[in-house]
């Protein structure tokens, strides 16, 4: 079992700041995913920037959503503040 999404902020250059209950802090990049389904309509940074947690994963306004699994897994861990 991965770890739950406790907080998230949009980055810059469409990338996730993502904080897990187990105290990890990642930076997940979502521009793989913007040419596909759903995520296409991330591509506008006011819908981008809509993103929230929701139960134990991120999701944004038009409802798309990731599995904290994939979050967790292809993301990078944050060493300091200015990663």
């Amino acid at each position: 079992m991965y770890p739950a999404v406790k907080e998230v902020k949009p980055g810059t250059d469409y990338t996730l700041l993502l904080t897990f209950d187990n105290g990890d802090r990642r930076r997940f990049d979502m521009k793989p995913y913007l040419n596909t389904g759903i995520f296409k309509e991330l591509k506008d940074v006011s819908k981008f920037n809509t993103v929230r947690v929701c139960f134990d994963s991120v999701e944004w306004e038009n409802e798309a959503d990731l599995d904290p699994e994939v979050l967790f897994k292809d993301s990078k861990i944050i060493k300091d503040n200015n990663s």
